[in-house]
This record gives structure tokens, sequence and C-alpha cells, in this order.
């Protein structure tokens, strides 16, 4: 143990600085990555919510819009959505009745065969009553982004509400109008009662403010983009 301690404290005595210098230099590199990187986190989250000020409604106060865009989240084993998930759908379906909206979009993960959030979402819907013709369903909706820009690009949608969870719901409506989407939105509160998963959630949305700010900077193309799709159009066709 002596020998160890004693090997430490040669290492660290600065007989000739270079040891010294290296170290200041790692500290001032942290500390500016640091700051950077806190600097960035601010002002991604400023420039979301900026985008989104004005634009987020309570859900009797939504104007209305052709087509809800829902955005998925976890579906469990059995194909089940879960809370999350249920309580945005909830809200679609009473903007559909209500005559908020005309048509739903459904933009989900489905990269692997064994997980599908928009036929999950459309299951769940349609067990409720909602017309078939109707739903809509984008299964390459792998995050925001995605889905707000092959709801543009893809399924042509100009107007929508947009519907999540209040606390994703400023980013998603800011980068679905920074796309082209002329955006509202309607948020759920009824999953705080899951306080960990929400808090959790709530905390990653600073780095996924960030991540928006860099895809809209760099203007990436989805991970999918494929044919134009007609589903919406359809859709409200038959509304």
């Amino acid at each position: 143990m002596r020998g160890r301690l004693s090997t430490l404290i040669r290492w660290l005595r600065p007989a000739d600085g270079r040891r010294t210098r290296w170290l200041r230099r790692a500290v001032v590199a942290a500390v500016v990555g640091a700051a950077l990187l806190t600097g960035g986190t601010v002002a991604s989250v400023a420039w979301v919510r900026g985008g989104a000020e004005g634009h987020i409604f309570a859900e009797q106060d939504v104007p209305e819009a052709p087509v809800a865009l829902v955005l998925g989240t976890k579906v469990h084993p059995d194909g089940t959505p879960s809370p999350f998930l249920t309580a945005r759908l909830e809200i679609a379906q009473r903007l559909l009745t209500a005559g908020k909206v005309r048509a739903i979009l459904l933009s989900g993960d489905n990269m692997n065969p064994d997980y599908d959030e928009p036929t999950a979402m459309r299951r769940w819907l349609l067990d409720q009553g909602v017309p078939a013709e109707k739903v809509v369903l984008d299964y390459a909706g792998f995050d925001t982004y995605d889905s707000c820009a092959r709801a543009k690009r893809i399924f042509g949608v100009e107007r929508a509400t947009v519907v999540t969870q209040s606390f994703h719901l400023p980013r998603a409506v800011a980068v679905c109008r920074r796309l082209g989407v002329d955006a509202s939105g309607v948020g759920d509160e009824t999953a705080r009662e899951y306080d960990r998963t929400w808090r959790i959630s709530s905390t990653r949305e600073y780095g996924a403010c960030v991540k928006a700010a860099v895809d809209l900077l760099s203007g990436r193309d989805p991970v999918h983009l494929g044919h134009r799709e007609t589903g919406v159009e359809d859709a409200l066709r038959n509304a």
C-alpha cells in the first residue's frame, strides 16, 4: 500500500512541470466543454419554447385542424399501448368526436418486425369505435423529427394538431412548425400519475431539445422517406 501511495505522490509531483500543465489543460478543457454544453442546452430549450409559443392549447380551446398527428411511444410486448400512449390516443379520439379534427395520423416506430407502435395505436382506436377510414398509419416515425418531416413530405399534411404529453409538446410543435406544418398542440397531463417515468422523461427533454436543434439546423432527411402517400387525403375525403 505504501509503495502505491509513494508512486502516486511521485507522479503528481510537478518535478518538470509537464504533469501540472497537462492537468491545467484538462481542467480548462473540461470547464470550457461544460460551459458550451450548458449554453447549447439553454439556447436549444429557449429556441424550442419560442417556436411553440402561442401554439399550445387546452383540448377544448385548440383550433380546428384537418389532422391530429399522434406521436408514438412505448407499446407493451402483448401489443397494448402504454399508459402514456393510451392518454395520447384518448385525446385524439375526443378531438375527432368533437369535430376538432377530421382524420388521425398515427406516427410511430416499426423498425423491427416484432415491435409495431402504429398498428397497436390503430387497434386501440378501432376498439373504441373510431372508423377505420379516418385512421392513417406512418410506420417510420422513429423520432419526433422524422414524424413531423414525414407528415409534411410524405403525407402532405399542411396543418395539424400534434398530440403528446405536455412535457414533450413544445418540442414537437416547434419541430413541426419549423418543417413546414402549421401545427398547434394539445398535451396530456393525466400520465403525471406515473411520477417517476414522467420526471425521467421530462429531464430527457433537455437533451432532446439539443438534438432537435441539430436536426433542424442540419436539415437532415428522415431515416426513411419513400413515395408520396395519399392516405391522409383519402381519410379527409371520407370524413
